[in-house]
């Protein structure tokens, strides 16, 4: 992201959202400002703000935007579904 915008903070609220729900307690989140950490943003190929990079596990994927479909952030994440994971003894 870049500084605290509107859209920032919106994508940031929306994304842990969707993980408490997909994969409550299990996620962490580090928010970066490409403005400030640049070198960052170079290494993470990051073109547009706000992204998502999921960076475990492989393979790594991205989102950008505010995060507001939250269909579309679980499926472009991969993550699982929360009543699945707690089946499976998660």
């Amino acid at each position: 992201m870049v500084g605290q915008t509107e859209r920032s903070q919106a994508a940031k609220n929306n994304l842990r959202a969707v993980c408490e729900h997909r994969v409550p307690g299990r996620y962490e989140i580090e928010v970066v400002d490409v403005a400030e950490r640049p070198d960052l943003a170079g290494e993470l190929r990051i073109l547009a703000t706000p992204t998502v990079v999921r960076l475990a596990p492989l393979p790594q994927r991205r989102v950008i935007g505010d995060l507001s479909d939250h269909r579309r952030i679980t499926v472009a994440l991969g993550l699982p579904d929360a009543d699945a994971l707690f089946s499976e003894g998660g």
